[in-house]
């Protein structure tokens, strides 16, 4: 079956090129906060929504048809791949990912074995088809976690505070910790180009909690590894993306892969950070926590980051992380309905 005809302006974007408005898309857009998810998880868990892709396809799409975004992100979780190489993981209710055999050694890293996408997740890559080929007419974003986020839950066992087991292993094992990287890098690869010929048109690696690391350790211990990652699927032709949250100083560390978008947390300005010397396309940034605020805060703080955005042409809003569940719907879509108007207006008269 053909794809539908689809709003490219998010892409244009990403690729740095001119655009008639700002697009826009939120972090954590699908779930959450949204009455009709919230009904649906009372019935079924994460992972039985993203194992029926019918219903996950519905869960991905319905912020799309609600708050006129100009992308759509793949409803599932950074853990989705990982029992298909051997990570027991559960996701418990008010705690996040569990793992239950956690890696403590070198030949734990020798017992992962290799995703096969066609056969392992299946079901994700025919929520991408059914939403690429019949429902969305915006652009589907697909994505991963990267390895030291991915490997941070799996030696810790858990979502952490400090991270403090994953460094200790880092620093005391590197050839466990290097073997580690390269297994996740391949499991990254693998799983990516598949959502992408599943139909995915973008893709964002997520790497939440790799600002734990100072730039020397990032250099060392994982740019090299982001390095192979982002160059094998530079080939795919697909926008890439990149974000971090509290990883305001490996920003620069970011823009040197070969990658398209670097995405800030609100901890940095997208004025600071272009005065740093990021040419690349910049994607963000408003604080989540604005979102609770009177609209008369929210809209100033979203023409603040308008303003520095629109500077130049690579620019795409978004959140500095992720919608949380006491986020107002209709905040989200007066939002999205206030950048697309007031960067129409700026745009035209510029």
């Amino acid at each position: 079956m053909a794809e539908k005809k689809i709003n490219d302006t998010f892409l244009k974007a990403c690729r740095g090129e001119k655009t008639d408005y700002v697009p826009v898309w939120y972090m954590r857009q699908a779930g959450r906060s949204q009455p009709e998810y919230r009904a649906i998880k009372e019935k079924y868990s994460l992972f039985e929504i993203t194992h029926q892709p019918e219903l996950c396809a519905y869960v991905t799409r319905l912020p799309v048809e609600q708050y006129d975004v100009d992308a759509a992100i793949l409803y599932k979780d950074i853990m989705t791949p990982l029992p298909a190489i051997g990570v027991n993981v559960e996701i418990k209710s008010g705690i996040g990912p569990v793992i239950d055999n956690p890696i403590r050694s070198l030949s734990d890293v020798e017992k992962l074995g290799e995703i096969d996408p066609e056969t392992d997740v299946a079901y994700v890559l025919e929520t991408i088809k059914l939403l690429t080929q019949e429902q969305l007419e915006v652009p589907l974003i697909g994505f991963t976690g990267a390895p030291f986020t991915l490997a941070s839950y799996m030696i810790e066992g858990g979502p952490s505070r400090n991270y403090n087991k994953t460094k200790a292993f880092m620093y005391a094992e590197p050839k466990a910790w290097f073997a580690l990287m390269d297994k996740l890098a391949d499991m990254s690869v693998t799983y990516v180009k598949a959502q992408i010929k599943a139909g995915a048109k973008a893709i964002q690696i997520f790497d939440s909690w790799v600002g734990a690391l100072n730039v020397a350790d990032y250099r060392y211990y994982i740019k090299p590894t982001m390095e192979r990652i982002f160059s094998e699927l530079k080939s795919e032709n697909v926008p890439l993306i990149m974000f971090g949250v509290g990883a305001s100083h490996l920003a620069k560390e970011w823009h040197d892969l070969p990658l398209d978008v670097v995405g800030l947390d609100w901890r940095l300005q997208i004025q600071e950070a272009r005065s740093m010397g990021l040419t690349k396309t910049l994607q963000g940034n408003l604080d989540p926590a604005i979102l609770l605020s009177p609209w008369e805060v929210i809209e100033e703080r979203a023409k603040q980051i308008l303003d520095q955005g629109m500077q130049t042409d690579g620019y795409i809003f978004n959140l500095g992380h992720g919608v949380f569940p006491e986020v107002n719907p209709e905040n989200l879509k007066k939002l999205t309905t206030f950048i697309h108007d007031y960067s129409r207006k700026v745009k035209v008269n510029a």
